[in-house]
């Protein structure tokens, strides 16, 4: 799977784009606030039709635009699919695959997979719970339309109940419907809970050993799945804590609340990990990610990586570069010294100044 051509129109600081993308490694250089994430942003809203920063819609208009345009060409396993994408200001956005309007999102399931790697993903392990379930819920989403499917419903009922049990306050005789929506909630909860179970026990496999070359066998990683209800105590967790939840106005208990602990020979390193520890887990899980995503859909994902070199000392540089030499890669970042002075393979060269992308002389 590679991503031949990308074009803007009024996207972000791009008034007009037109690129077209090596099989190999792409860099993307240039100094901060340029526009050089931007690309990257729009390659992410093409296969998801979300940014991977959680922008709006609108955010990502060109500011003296009402809307903005992203066509991507993906080739895959010899076909050329063109992915449309339509951003407004004020309304939907339009998603069209080779001309065809589609409705869903889970309409563009398999045409383009992604894995992005950016800075705050090295922060996955330190920061708080939100930023481990977003991670579970983006690559189950892209490998699993079901889990997709069962994750928009579950955020919606969810903040159906959420309104009601404030609702209830003023409307105490609303109470007799709030069953109606548990019942909904561990339905779809309960699906989430086993398919994240699942999807963590895969990639455990993976992440040990990974994590294990990477500290030379001095460290084995392990993921534990931490939910605040199991699938079979959902349903008697929400009646448990039904007063709890009238009295908070929030829904206590279900995949909303969940987290992974990261543990490396048995030491929880979210609360006892150094920096260097963190780093490397996260290198590791990111890394497993990208086999993950290539064992389930029988194919080379495109990687993403946002000015994440930087961040990254010398050995665990080396260890990455090497480990993706046969995936396409788009890398950002604001010079060319780390691929020099590691001798690294670049196939395309594209130098961003102000949303504009040049070809410099010698690449």
């Amino acid at each position: 799977m590679i991503i031949k051509s990308l074009e803007l129109k009024n996207f972000r600081n791009y008034e007009s784009l037109g690129i077209a993308f090596d099989a190999g490694t792409n860099i993307l250089y240039g100094d901060n606030a340029q526009g050089k994430t931007n690309v990257l942003e729009s390659l992410y809203v093409s296969g998801t039709t979300k940014s991977h920063k959680g922008s709006k819609d609108r955010e990502m208009i060109r500011f003296d635009a009402e809307e903005a345009h992203i066509r991507t060409v993906v080739e895959k396993n010899g076909v050329d699919n063109r992915i449309d994408i339509h951003l407004k200001k004020n309304s939907a956005k339009g998603i069209a695959v080779n001309g065809i309007p589609i409705r869903k999102a889970g309409e563009l399931f398999g045409i383009l997979n992604l894995v992005d790697f950016s800075p705050e993903d090295l922060n996955i392990i330190k920061d708080g719970p939100a930023g481990r379930r977003r991670f579970m819920d983006m690559e189950l989403s892209q490998l699993d339309s079901i889990y997709l499917h069962n994750l928009t419903k579950y955020h919606k009922i969810l903040q159906q109940r959420n309104k009601l049990l404030k609702d209830i306050h003023y409307r105490p005789d609303l109470e007799a419907t709030l069953p109606i929506w548990d019942e909904q909630l561990v339905l779809y909860g309960t699906k989430i809970i086993q398919r994240r179970q699942e999807f963590l026990k895969e990639l455990n496999d993976m992440v040990r050993d990974l994590h294990q070359n990477i500290s030379g066998n001095r460290e084995t990683l392990q993921l534990v799945y931490e939910p605040s209800a199991t699938a079979e105590d959902f349903a008697a967790r929400m009646e448990e804590a039904r007063v709890k939840d009238l009295k908070m106005g929030m829904t206590s208990y279900g995949p909303h609340r969940d987290d992974i602990s990261f543990l490396i020979n048995e030491t929880d390193i979210r609360k006892y990990g150094s920096q260097g520890q963190q780093r490397t887990a996260a290198l590791s899980l990111k890394l497993s990610e990208i086999y993950l995503v290539k064992k389930k859909i029988r194919d080379t994902p495109v990687l993403l990586l946002d000015d994440v070199l930087s961040e990254l000392d010398s050995s665990r540089q080396t260890y990455l570069l090497e480990s993706i030499h046969d995936i396409q890669t788009l890398i950002t970042c604001t010079g060319l010294d780390d691929f020099v002075s590691h001798q690294f393979k670049i196939n395309r060269v594209f130098q961003v100044v102000k949303g504009h992308v040049y070809m410099p002389k010698g690449f």
